[in-house]
């Protein structure tokens, strides 16, 4: 079984003394999870908090997925105070949620919103009974106060960094309402805009939470088999090469390998898959995959914080915490607008009461200005929507690799499909032997290539060695093992030095194509000759089926998502690659590409129809999948190659979850477009309108805040792909396990 390589995701211990709070990493690095970040000057806070502490060397806060990186040698403790003075809370990033309060009371700043609240509520029941100013202005300041600590704590916070966040603005405005006698409506003021960020915050977790549902997918405990004997221990004791039991109804704990039982296993919480794979001993099982029936015995093959799960939740978080390219234009825009309208409010409270105007009315106007100023609703579009999009998608098997890639995924104009693993159903199967030698049978031709393919990891050298094994071939050892870049393999089998490849190597050993070789193009199949001192030896056809649902993702992608070109690039000879185009309904084809060429054609195609997406196995197909804007992995879910070298990754070998895909890119720019322009629309208005006493205090700040909520609800509609239930399962696939596809690198025969 192939290891998975070392990812940063196990909690390092920590003393008996002091509860976890942070999860230690390679380099000193510290993860921590940040509560009551619910704008980016928020997150922009904390960041030049923590890294204004001694010892810290970097310290990076993702808004989009709230959590803090520190680098450096700084305790913990003093990391937490530090964030909770500036009124937020920081917690294990790893540490699993449990069950706790309501959200209305669940931190200290969402507690002082309730309590608020309900101050203010006594204050407006007061002011209707006509009680005297002396009974409902101390509510209503008690209210301010209570709703408005937290706010000024961190607004302190902001204004020690130099920083000009939406704390400080609305902690001015609710002084200034204060200082120009109007209790009430700073009272209004600040109470509305705390009800609006605890709602904001709330919503928001919402959309964070996918990276902390797939991480409570895997068991907390496992049972372990130890000299016959069972025992409960938590995963992270369960070493790789253990053993351990998993009942039906029981979720798998650890990635591994069945070794004792036979059951369907649900993998639908990682590939999005909705039909149970049959497993038998021998096969991969997944960390959180849900054992239906049979009783397992299964070893252990990676540790808790290298699974599959563990990997796959490392890379959402990652993805989540990646800035797009709209959040950096926003962020930039914001970084203008809110020091410009900010001078703006001081101009119309200050210029017309030197010009001899009633101070209190342009005061109230430059109030109301203020709160126009934060630009918390534009500010929060793309990242809200980023986060929402990357984890609706992960819990459809599909992993989408930052916000980068998200944007990429919509603009996507032509797609590029491998043939081989992609387009057919990656199962290659041997239908030619032809001896042209004299005297050679086709059992001895069969055993001699497939000793020489015996170290290939090409799919038409599997099917050879396939082949031999069924009709139970004594297949000869092979030594000085080489592959052949482009060309095949060679090796020294009973010392003969042979060859075995497809037309490229026939003109090079040969010096000639046979003709038998021409004739097995000519009928649609893959050529493999077996070559020995410039000789052919004998001829090899094979074949590999088209996926029963490729002429339908074919079709959907051109009419539906409305992908203007869809091309197949194959290593596979021309005569093979026209008849699947035909079978398909591809719109253009290119055959007998080296890797190098593979690369020229998606260059080309990006020059000539636009963003491009190359979708592969994410093995063999590196360097165009490297060069396409976005490179999309096949069936991911058990390889790490694939997981790492693709932009977006299909957990299950479904060619179907690919339109999903791209149509999911596709509604997610358009939120994104959507939550900028609606965002920008009223800040324009009211930056017009305040000025001329045509906005109250309230008004502001119910627009404001109203706006932020709805772009957030606009971006949760992401968490949900298309209509929100998965794609059925491809006829005939259903019981092959994702993951166990393989490659070669040099792109040669059928690739």
């Amino acid at each position: 079984m192939r290891e998975l390589p070392v990812l940063p995701m196990a909690p390092a211990p920590v003393e008996a003394e002091e509860p976890p709070t942070a999860t230690k990493e390679r380099g000193g690095e510290q993860r921590y999870r940040v509560g009551g970040m619910d704008c980016a000057s928020c997150a922009q806070t904390v960041e030049r908090i923590v890294g204004a502490l001694d010892g810290v060397k970097r310290a990076q806060v993702s808004f989009g997925n709230a959590t803090l990186l520190v680098d450096g040698a700084v305790e913990p403790s003093r990391v937490r105070s530090a964030i909770r003075r500036a009124g937020y809370t920081a917690t294990d990033q790893l540490e699993r949620p449990t069950g706790g309060p309501p959200f209305w009371r669940a931190t200290p700043r969402a507690l002082s919103t309730t309590l608020a609240v309900a101050l203010l509520a006594v204050g407006v029941v007061a002011s209707l009974l006509n009680a005297p100013r002396a009974v409902a202005e101390p509510v209503y300041l008690l209210s301010l106060a209570v709703g408005g600590w937290p706010l000024a704590r961190a607004a302190l916070a902001a204004l020690r960094r130099r920083s000009l966040d939406m704390n400080v603005l609305m902690t001015l405005a609710a002084l200034g309402a204060v200082g120009i006698g109007d209790y009430a409506e700073g009272a209004w003021v600040l109470v509305l805009f705390a009800v609006g960020t605890t709602l904001e915050t709330f919503a928001l977790d919402r959309s964070r939470r996918s990276v902390e549902a797939l991480m409570e997918l895997a068991p907390a405990e496992a049972q372990l088999l130890e000299g016959g004997q069972e025992r409960t221990v938590p995963v992270s004791e369960v070493t790789p090469r253990s053993l351990v039991l998993v009942r039906p109804g029981e979720r798998v704990p650890l990635d591994g390998v069945i070794t004792e039982g036979g059951s369907a296993l649900d993998e639908s919480a990682l590939t999005g898959e909705p039909i149970p794979v049959d497993k038998a001993p021998g096969d991969e099982v997944l960390a959180g995959t849900l054992n239906a029936h049979g009783l397992l015995t299964v070893r252990v093959t990676a540790d808790a914080s290298n699974s599959t799960l563990a990997r796959i939740a490392e890379l959402v978080a990652e993805a989540q915490g990646t800035t797009a390219p709209s959040e950096r234009f926003v962020d930039r825009f914001a970084r203008v607008y809110t020091p410009l309208v900010f001078v703006a409010a001081l101009l119309v409270a200050t210029v017309p009461w030197l010009l001899g105007e009633d101070p209190s009315t342009w005061i109230y106007r430059a109030l109301a200005l203020l709160i126009v100023a934060c630009p918390c609703a534009l500010v929060i579009s793309i990242p809200v929507a980023v986060v929402s999009a990357i984890g609706g998608a992960a819990k459809a098997g599909i992993l989408i690799k930052g916000g980068q890639a998200l944007e990429d995924l919509g603009k996507v104009r032509a797609v590029a499909l491998d043939k081989t693993g992609t387009l057919t159903t990656g199962t290659p199967r041997l239908t030619r032997i032809q001896p042209l030698l004299q005297g050679l049978d086709d059992e001895r031709a069969l055993a001699l290539i497939a000793a020489v393919e015996r170290g290939s990891e090409h799919p038409l050298g599997a099917a050879i060695f396939r082949a031999a094994e069924e009709r139970d071939l004594a297949v000869p050892s092979v030594t000085d093992f080489r592959a052949l870049p482009g060309h095949g393999v060679e090796g020294t089998v009973e010392g003969r030095s042979l060859a075995a490849g497809g037309p490229r190597l026939a003109l090079e050993r040969v010096g000639h194509l046979p003709p038998e070789l021409v004739a097995a193009e000519q009928q649609g199949e893959t050529a493999l000759c077996l070559i020995e001192n410039g000789r052919a030896l004998a001829l090899f056809g094979i074949t590999d089926e088209p996926r029963t649902e490729a002429r339908a993702v074919v079709g959907e992608l051109r009419d539906q998502v409305g992908i203007s070109h869809v091309v197949m690039l194959t290593g596979d000879n021309p005569r093979a690659a026209e008849v699947l185009a035909q079978a398909i309904g591809v719109d253009d084809y290119r055959a007998q590409l080296l890797p190098a060429e593979k690369l020229a054609a998606i260059r080309e195609l990006e020059h000539s129809v636009g963003p491009v997406a190359m979708v592969g196995d994410g093995v063999n197909d590196a360097p165009a999948l490297t060069a396409a804007r976005v490179g999309v992995a096949m069936g991911a879910a058990g390889s790490d190659v694939a997981l790492e070298s693709s932009d977006v990754a299909l957990m299950a070998d479904d060619l179907r979850r690919l339109p999903d895909a791209l149509v999911h890119g596709r509604r997610s720019l358009g939120v994104m477009k959507q939550n900028i322009v609606l965002s920008l629309a009223v800040k324009a208005v009211f930056v017009v309108l305040a000025p001329l006493g045509l906005v109250t205090l309230v008004m502001a700040v119910v627009a404001d805040m109203g706006m932020s909520l709805l772009v957030t609800v606009m971006s949760l509609r992401l968490l949900r792909l298309r209509n929100g239930a998965p794609p059925a399962s491809p006829p005939g696939r259903a019981g092959e396990a994702p993951g166990r596809k393989s490659g070669c690198s040099d792109g040669c025969c059928g690739q």
